[in-house]
């Protein structure tokens, strides 16, 4: 149900003054790392309810990210939010008149934040400022359904919902947490004008709310003892009921997920009961049943999106096949995207139209695997496109690499997705290849669309693999139920099958391999210097976890981010049991191996990161460079599970370059 994409790819055309051609002749040099690794100039653009108005995140004047205004009549834009020494984060219409924001420092570590993101409310104009949310961490957080006329606490945060846009209030929550762990959130109903906050009835242990088409809480999920749960808040009584529950981890026949609310009332869920691929269904909250048709099922992969609403009604899905698309049920909004698209051709074009649309004009986010996202406002009556803004102007599309999804089959038959990324100009023969692993692990990986870090690779010589090992999620029940407990084990055997399937096809030079990673990633590129040592020549470790005892267990610098729970109830199914699976640990464990590493080997890690500490890597360090003159440790001051800071970004990826192009390079020699 997605549109096919347009090879080979076309640049985006040259549109009226402003011009919307990006692409440019390849240069002889690649751009540098910091073009890929600077922070995007533009970042969010939103219609307002009436679609008069269109607010952008975009770099202002003082160098931080500032709040801009685009009066579509007349096209006269106004900053109407920027701060000296913060940046504007997430933000949202609350009406056709009034915003409301949260911040972030990107130039700190978060080791050195003293503040919390806020809350803020401004008009279009720039008037009627208002803090909703007090920055200090010193005030004491408060839950409860009484009315409020200060400033809320701190940990108060976004819902990341629209809502009716209708009023002057929108929906924040709390984070909950129970002897030092986050056990649900708290609901209120904060109004933008007044800072009068009140708190709204919901289950307990709530981890997810929706809003229906009215803007008002409707569904929630909850997860408690290691069931999930999902239930609904009656229209009259304003009570919630429980629709149904299931194993929070693991096997859950009929488990099932909110996509979205229809105007009708209508529950659409995504579910992969009965099949293998997650689609979407309708769930009758009256008589607790799935229904029986999909709605929509996406062959290989399994449904991710939401609904798309405007106009009072349903008009489509949001949905990621091996690319982001819009299936549209509206006959308009199809006849739009055709239009579009041929106007746009070879990127992938999503189209966002207002709530309550009273003009013609629509936002068209465009985007492909060469180039970054691009913001363009089109005229539906005039047929005028007008570019609003480029998230990374420093990136030429025909400087950029070809990426696209492959498959390969492992030694035990399964057939495995892969995102393979070339080198700007062709394909080429025998290229250096660097196998890319993601974290998760159990999650997707990777889709087509501009990626800083294989672009990067590839702008510098090398083919980059990324495969979608089993344990990942978005390619079916099966493909992820066969990765539990495979750490190190059939996940590891993958990750090799795909760089030799790489060789078997003439693209990578069997004598110049390496392997990479964060996270989980990090684990897979250690445990591929250990279990095929002539394989990889390399590797490169960031933030990755060294030995999965320690993720149980903790360290003596900083304590793990991992929930209780999931140590509980998810690991122990999906990943061992630390008794019981005591011997495969100790085989899996880079930590417990590392005798056995002899390659070069790069690794970074943050000194404030909750979720892999630095202990992790500090430990393997010491455990292999008594033998290994070849490992070298970076840490970065404040940083935590990744780098937030841009110097930290090109930093660390000038080093890969320089360590990559020593060991199999362009310029390094095959054994």
């Amino acid at each position: 149900m997605t549109r096919p994409l347009a090879r080979p790819l076309a640049r985006l055309l040259a549109l009226s003054a402003l011009s919307l051609l990006l692409a440019a002749p390849a240069r002889a040099e690649p751009p540098p790392a910091s073009a890929f690794f600077n922070n995007a100039r533009y970042s969010a653009a939103k219609l307002s309810p009436s679609g008069r108005h269109l607010a952008m995140r975009a770099r202002g004047q003082l160098g931080r990210d500032a709040l801009l205004v685009v009066t579509l009549a007349d096209k006269s834009a106004k900053m109407v939010a920027q701060f000296s020494n913060i940046d504007i984060d997430d933000f949202e219409w609350v009406n056709d008149n009034r915003l409301v924001y949260d911040t972030r420092d990107s130039r700190s570590a978060p080791g050195d934040w003293t503040h919390a993101p806020g809350l803020f409310a401004v008009n279009r104009d720039g008037g009627g400022f208002l803090q909703l949310v007090d920055r200090g961490y010193d005030r004491p957080a408060e839950t409860g359904t009484h009315i409020r006329t200060a400033m809320m606490p701190w940990n108060t945060y976004l819902l990341g919902q629209e809502g009716a846009q209708d009023s002057d209030s929108v929906y924040v929550y709390q984070p909950e947490r129970r002897a030092g762990e986050r056990r649900g959130i708290a609901l209120f109903k904060l109004n933008t004008l007044t800072a009068r906050a009140q708190g709204v009835p919901r289950p307990a242990n709530m981890q997810r709310v929706v809003l229906d088409a009215q803007g008002e809480p409707r569904v929630a999920t909850s997860s408690a003892g290691g069931t999930a749960a999902v239930h609904y808040r009656d229209p009259d009584s304003g009570a919630w009921r429980k629709l149904r529950d299931f194993p929070a981890y693991g096997d859950a026949p009929g488990a099932f997920s909110p996509v979205g609310l229809g105007t009708d009332g209508m529950l659409y869920v995504s579910t992969s009961a009965g099949t293998d691929r997650a689609v979407v269904r309708t769930y009758d909250v009256a008589t607790n049943t799935l229904g029986d048709k999909p709605l929509i099922e996406l062959g290989e992969y399994d449904f991710s999106g939401r609904l798309v609403t405007g106009g009072g009604r349903i008009l489509g899905v949001r949905l990621l096949t091996d690319a982001r698309s819009t299936h549209w049920w509206n006959a308009d909004m199809r006849a739009l995207q055709e239009k579009v698209d041929s106007l746009l051709p070879g990127t992938v074009n999503q189209i966002s139209v207002a709530r309550r649309p009273e003009t013609p004009a629509v936002l068209i986010t465009s985007w492909s695997d060469r180039q970054p996202p691009v913001y363009v406002l089109y005229d539906r009556e005039s047929g005028a496109l007008t570019k609003l803004g480029e998230a990374h102007p420093e990136i030429k599309p025909d400087a950029m690499g070809e990426r696209e999804l492959i498959h390969y089959t492992a030694r035990d038959g399964m057939r495995i997705p892969a995102w393979l990324t070339l080198p700007p100009g062709g394909a080429g023969k025998k290229l250096p290849l660097v196998v890319l692993v993601h974290g998760g692990p159990y999650m997707r990986g990777g889709e087509w669309k501009w990626d800083a870090d294989s672009q990067f690779l590839a702008t510098r010589g090398y083919a980059v693999l990324e495969p979608e090992f089993r344990g990942g999620t978005g390619f079916g029940t099966r493909h992820f139920r066969a990765g539990w407990k495979q750490w190190g084990l059939a996940m590891q055997d993958d990750l090799a099958d795909g760089a030799r399937a790489m060789v078997a096809r003439g693209v990578a030079d069997g004598g110049r391999i390496c392997i990479a990673g964060a996270s989980y990633g990090g684990y897979a590129a250690l445990m591929g210097l250990v279990k095929d040592p002539d394989l990889f020549k390399c590797a490169v470790n960031w933030v990755g976890v060294t030995d999965i005892n320690l993720l149980y267990t903790g360290t003596w610098q900083i304590e793990s981010d991992l929930p209780e729970a999931w140590k509980q109830y998810g690991m122990p199914q999906l990943i061992g049991d630390p008794v019981a699976d005591a011997a495969q640990f100790k085989a899996t464990s880079p930590l417990e191996q590392a005798a056995r590493v002899r390659q070069p080997v790069l690794m970074a890690y943050g000194n404030q990161d909750a979720r892999v500490p630095l202990a992790h890597g500090q430990r393997f360090h010491d455990a292999v460079k008594a033998h290994n003159a070849q490992a070298e440790l970076v840490v970065y001051d404040g940083e935590g599970h990744g780098w937030t800071l841009e110097k930290n970004r090109v930093d660390f990826w000038t080093r890969v370059e320089k360590f990559l192009g020593r060991h199999i390079g362009p310029q390094a020699k095959s054994e």
